[in-house]
């Protein structure tokens, strides 16, 4: 009965806790174990908190496939949330509000010398200058961009035990195929990374350059990689979730191949655009050119290639950067019609059917977010929205590539 009580401690610490409390609170002055087996005995507690852990190993391998597919969706809806508050962090400069970075993290600042003490650590970093000598920022203004990074940070720290720990818990499983287990190892690898490739970005940020007169910013190439790996890793465990739960029995006929070319064309597309948008986003290039559909009175802007060497004017020239972006988007919005229009006289399976419509009514939408956050000067709200649309547009085409696949690896062993 003893070793119940263990079983309690390590599945229901909580639990036990709170029993514990209600004995020692008697009028019994010596309470041991004896006392606690005793107590949990009488009120069944150990059937009940062991109920879920048997609950779990009775299911088969089928139902135990399908509880991973929901887990490896929930794991997407935490980095979907965690990628919209980066965006919202980007865009209210809160990125470079905390200076230092620790691996387990670390509480928010209590008390007023407390928040001082942080304070001081944000005037010694080049964005206070820059603050300072164009605008100023009080204490509260200060708090607010503080929070934003640090609720960025551990909604990360939540997604690497959410990843991390449940993929330990499968590797050990017999039932897990070996190929499945390398891609939860792979899943891991990239949240482990992310983690660090966070902090190298906000690191860029933090160096000293006194020679600029530009607002300090992180590196437009860092921030690309940061949320570039932050999208693979969500179009993955995506992917894997719908080759679990609605997995593809049909085989395609040549024309359905080609159509699943032409979907799988339009993911790479959508990818490679939103990658464009994290460099309009690291420059604020959406601040250069306030017009459309040209720029200013022009349809090539006179200041599109100035840098030397020639490159350079793709990732660091602020006009070039948002000239790229507008013909990507474009580029896409065209891709997608021209998918929907060739599934038209296609019989496709149901699923595909609404994933090629869903596809095209969020593509149209998408270009209409990005007209109006230009126009409109960037507002926060608009471009944070205008960012997740392009996940949502990510989300979709990854749904019709794989609506439209074959059948894929045997992840589990029945």
């Amino acid at each position: 009965m003893l070793s119940s009580v263990g079983c309690i401690r390590a599945t229901n610490t909580s639990l036990y806790s709170i029993c514990r409390r209600q004995l020692y609170s008697s009028s019994k002055p010596h309470l041991t174990p004896k006392h606690l087996t005793q107590y949990f005995t009488k009120h069944n507690i150990v059937s009940m908190a062991t109920k879920p852990v048997r609950f779990y190993k009775n299911l088969s391998v089928d139902q135990k496939a399908r509880v991973v597919g929901y887990w490896l969706l929930g794991c997407c809806g935490l980095v979907a949330t965690t990628v919209s508050v980066g965006g919202v962090t980007r865009l209210t400069e809160s990125g470079l509000s905390m200076t230092d970075w620790k691996f387990a993290g670390r509480r928010a600042p209590r008390t007023a010398e407390e928040w001082e003490v942080e304070f001081d650590k944000y005037k010694a970093s080049p964005q206070w200058k820059y603050q300072v000598v164009h605008s100023g920022m009080t204490l509260n203004e200060f708090k607010f961009i503080w929070y934003m990074e640090w609720g960025h940070r551990h909604l990360g720290r939540v997604i690497g035990s959410c990843v991390v720990f449940p993929t330990l818990a499968l590797l050990t499983r017999p039932w897990v195929s070996n190929k499945f287990k390398l891609r939860l190892a792979g899943f891991s690898s990239l949240v482990v990374f992310q983690g660090f490739l966070g902090w190298y970005m906000v690191k860029s940020g933090l160096e000293d350059h006194p020679e600029s007169t530009d607002i300090p910013r992180v590196s437009q190439y860092r921030l690309a990689s940061h949320l570039g790996s932050a999208f693979l890793l969500y179009l993955t465990m995506f992917k894997t979730a719908m080759e679990i739960l609605l997995p593809v029995e049909h085989s395609l006929s040549p024309a359905l191949q080609n159509l699943r070319r032409w979907s799988g064309g339009v993911a790479v597309l959508a990818f490679i655009t939103a990658l464009s948008g994290a460099f309009v986003a690291g420059l604020d290039a959406g601040l250069v050119y306030n017009s459309y559909p040209k720029f200013a009175d022009r349809w090539v802007p006179s200041d599109l290639i100035v840098f030397s060497p020639y490159w350079k004017n793709f990732f660091e020239n602020t006009t070039t950067v948002q000239f790229d972006h507008r013909i990507l988007g474009h580029s896409l919005l065209v891709a997608i019609c021209a998918v929907w229009v060739m599934s038209r006289p296609l019989v496709l399976p149901k699923r595909a059917g609404v994933a090629v419509n869903a596809l095209m009514g969020m593509g149209w939408m998408q270009v209409g977010l990005g007209v109006s956050t230009l126009l409109l000067h960037v507002p926060t709200w608009l471009a944070a929205t205008h960012q997740q649309g392009s996940l949502i547009l990510l989300t979709l085409s990854t749904w019709l590539y794989h609506e439209l696949g074959k059948k894929k690896i045997k992840m589990f062993k029945r």
